[in-house]
Order: C-alpha cells, then sequence, then structure tokens
C-alpha cells in the first residue's frame, strides 16, 4: 500500500512538472516564485493577508509576475500602469471571467458577475438596457432613493437614540431601490419574506467569497428565463452588500474622526438647510462630502482582489506571452493605497481627494468600482445611493459612539475576497 502511495505521489509530481515546463515553454509567462507539486505557490501566499503577499512578491518580480495556485498559473498584475494598460487599453483581451466548480454550481455559468464568453456580452448588454428603460441614471431613479431613504430616517427614529447596529437599516435601503426598479415594489422592513431575502443574499454572499477560485469552462448558453433569474439575483446581491457595506464602514470612520463629521455636517447646513431633503445637484456643490464618500472608498478598500478574470485570447503584455484562457489576478489595492498618489494611504485622510483650494479633485486612481469591460455597472446608482444616505443621516442626526474615537478599532474583518467592517453599535441622536 506505501509503495501505491509513493508512486502516486512520484507520477502527480511528473505531471506537474510536465504541465508547468509546458506553460513555461509555450506561454513565455512573467516570472515568479518556482511553484510546489501540486500546491503550487499555495504555501508562499498568505491567504490571511493576500495583499501583502502580493506586495512582497511584486517587489521581487516587477509589476507583472505568475503564481501557481494549486497546478494553473495566474498572472498578477499589480500597479496602476499595468491595470489601465489591461483592463482599459486592451480590455477586450482581459474581459474573460474564470470559474470555481463552487460557483458554477451556484450560478450555472449564468448571470453578470460570473458569466464569460457570449452569455456575459449579451447578458449585460440586456441589463443595462433594461435598467435604463426602467429610469437608471434619470430624476426617477433619484426619487425612488430619496422615498426609500425616508423610510431609513424612520426607523432610525424609532431606535429612540438606543445603541444599535445599523447593518440590516443599511442594507434595506439599495435592496428597496432595486426592487423598485425591477419589480415596481418596496418591502416593509419588518416584512417577513423580505427578512428571509435579505439573509439568504447574506448567506449567498459569504460562499462567493471564498480567496481562491479554480479555472473551469462554460458551456455556451441562450438567453433563457433561468439566466434571467439570476442575473437578477445578481443585482441584488453585489447592489444590495456592496453600498451598504460601504456606508457600514463609513460610519465607523465618522464615529472615528468626528472632526470629519462635523465639517460635513457644516456644508450640509450651508448648502442644504435642515429642513429640505438632499439632492443629487448639492453634491456639485459639496467637495468636502464627495471627498469624503471618495475617500471612505479608498480606505476601505471593499474588493482589494476581484474574482479572477482570464485572457479571451493568446496575449503579447510586456514582453511576455500569455496564452488564451489564463487566470488574471488585478490588486486593486495596489493602486487604491499607492502612496505616491495618496499620501500615507494607510491614514483615512478626506485630504487625498481635495486640492489646494479645497475643490474636489478626482483621481485616476480612484478604482474602487474596478475599470474596463468588467467595471460594476451599478456604479452610478450606489454613487447616488451613498450620497443620499450619508447627507440625509447627518442632516437629521448626531453620530454617538460607545466607547471613546480613540478606542474605536477600524480594522476590516477579511472575509476571503472581500474587507468587511466590523460589527459595532452605536447611537442615532436626532438633531
Amino acid at each position: 500500500m506505501a509503495l501505491f502511495t509513493i508512486l502516486g505521489i512520484c507520477l502527480s509530481c511528473l505531471i506537474f512538472f510536465f504541465l508547468w515546463n509546458q506553460h513555461r515553454s509555450k506561454g513565455k509567462l512573467p516570472p515568479g516564485p518556482t511553484p510546489l507539486p501540486i500546491v503550487g505557490n499555495i504555501l508562499q501566499v498568505d491567504v490571511k493577508n493576500i495583499n501583502k503577499s502580493l506586495r512582497t512578491l511584486s517587489k521581487e518580480y516587477g509589476p507583472v509576475f505568475t503564481v501557481y495556485l494549486g497546478m494553473k498559473p495566474t498572472v498578477v498584475l499589480y500597479g496602476y500602469d499595468v491595470l489601465k494598460e489591461a483592463l482599459i487599453d486592451r480590455g477586450d483581451e482581459f474581459s474573460g471571467k474564470t470559474q470555481s466548480s463552487i460557483l458554477s454550481q451556484v450560478n450555472q455559468g449564468l448571470g453578470i458577475i460570473f458569466s464569460d464568453g457570449e452569455v456575459w456580452k449579451q447578458t449585460r448588454r440586456f441589463s443595462l438596457m433594461v435598467l435604463r428603460s426602467m429610469g437608471m441614471g434619470k430624476k426617477i431613479i433619484e426619487d425612488r432613493i430619496q422615498e426609500e431613504v425616508s423610510y431609513l430616517l424612520e426607523a432610525l427614529r424609532k431606535t429612540n437614540g438606543s445603541p444599535c447596529d445599523p447593518s440590516y437599516l443599511l442594507a434595506c435601503v439599495p435592496c428597496n431601490v432595486i426592487s423598485a426598479v425591477i419589480f415596481q415594489h418596496r418591502y416593509d422592513y419588518n416584512d417577513e419574506i423580505f427578512r428571509e431575502f435579505m439573509e439568504q443574499s447574506f448567506r449567498t454572499l459569504e460562499v462567493l467569497a471564498s480567496p481562491w477560485v479554480q479555472a473551469n469552462h462554460l458551456e455556451y448558453i441562450e438567453f433563457t428565463m433561468e439566466n434571467l433569474v439570476i442575473t437578477i439575483s445578481d443585482l441584488f446581491g453585489a447592489g444590495t452588500e456592496t453600498t451598504s457595506s460601504t456606508m457600514k464602514y463609513g460610519l465607523l470612520l465618522l464615529l472615528k474622526h468626528p472632526e470629519v463629521t462635523a465639517k460635513i455636517q457644516e456644508e450640509i447646513v450651508r448648502v442644504i438647510g435642515r429642513h429640505r431633503r438632499p439632492c443629487m445637484q448639492d453634491r456639485n456643490h459639496m467637495p468636502y462630502t464627495e471627498a469624503v464618500l471618495h475617500e471612505i472608498q479608498r480606505y476601505i478598500d471593499f474588493v482589494p482582489i476581484p474574482l479572477p478574470r482570464k485572457t479571451t485570447q493568446d496575449v503579447k503584455f510586456r514582453g511576455y506571452h500569455i496564452p488564451k484562457g489564463t487566470s488574471v489576478m488585478t490588486c486593486l489595492t495596489s493602486v487604491l493605497h499607492d502612496d505616491k498618489e495618496f499620501p500615507h494611504p494607510e491614514k483615512f485622510d478626506p485630504g487625498h481627494f481635495l486640492d489646494e483650494k479645497g475643490n474636489f479633485k478626482k483621481s485616476d486612481y480612484f478604482l474602487a468600482f474596478s475599470a474596463g469591460k468588467r467595471a460594476c455597472i451599478g456604479e452610478g446608482l450606489a454613487r447616488m445611493e451613498m450620497f443620499l444616505i450619508l447627507t440625509s443621516i447627518l442632516q437629521n442626526f448626531t453620530l454617538k459612539p460607545l466607547v471613546d474615537p480613540e478606542d474605536i478599532d477600524t480594522t476590516p474583518v477579511q472575509n476571503g475576497l472581500l474587507s468587511l467592517p466590523p460589527s459595532y453599535e452605536l447611537c442615532f441622536i436626532p438633531v
């Protein structure tokens, strides 16, 4: 029995080195650490702190390097220049999507987030067309968000200034907005079906947030009712959790930095006043608030490493030949925390997005929604929601922490490929 085990191990090693050498000779892949049989470079990558491992490897091998997550190679892109070149300038070549066996079972290669090839192109085009026809990007969507925010404010008043976890209420707003757009119906926050749907969405997200995925192949599928259902599920899952978690993290940062909160509230009083509800036109006159919203997203780095893409054809990139179907990992942290663009990136500082005169300053390095062909299709909606939620809350409430601001820990809870905020409670004191 021991002999068969030894032979099996030896055979596996031979197969691995054969495949590895085949990839190296055929593709002339970027350099990287020598992989071990079967496990590749897994032991050289800290799954609990992937960013740190990739940063270390980039210093040794440059902005384009290869790691083996198992027996298959993954090309890592690290830094603004290579990400821009790959995702924006040459977006078609890097627009494929890898799949893990778990994800394939969940979504069957359908929807927007995890589909690939012609399925993804058709589904994305159809989704954008439908969303626009239902008012996406128009005043009607702003009206729906404002209406939903009014229900949020009502629910916060009912807490009577008592400590509460804002997670659920913050998630209700984007979820109901999407529901209103797609189904022309919103749900009461205490509705049992609504609560169960929210809980199921969060459970699904936890499954999908695994740190590594294994690529496999997808078959072409015609647009079907099943695809429509999964696409709607994608819109709810991604649109709800990203916005609500960002706002939850944002409120925690404002508790930690009360001086920032005070400046936002001063701007609200000056531009909006105490009684008129905020609208999107106000954003153009509120540079500090806009800077804070950008800094929240930059600092928390919600999706530091998106699920891997793959090349749609053989690609010649920076002197290397990357074969078609090769997994490509994009490190957004390397851009959002670039110390040349954002001095002291480890610190929360709205000044990163303000010029010397206090005007809002755009940055090409702001890739919180990714970039190129696979950028988030709900970016515009998310920006509207976050601005209206934040300004409405701070117009009506004072945020009161349960501990001294200096004792508040803003360290993210790492959950696979996401940086989630830690659990906390606060008091919403009516102004």
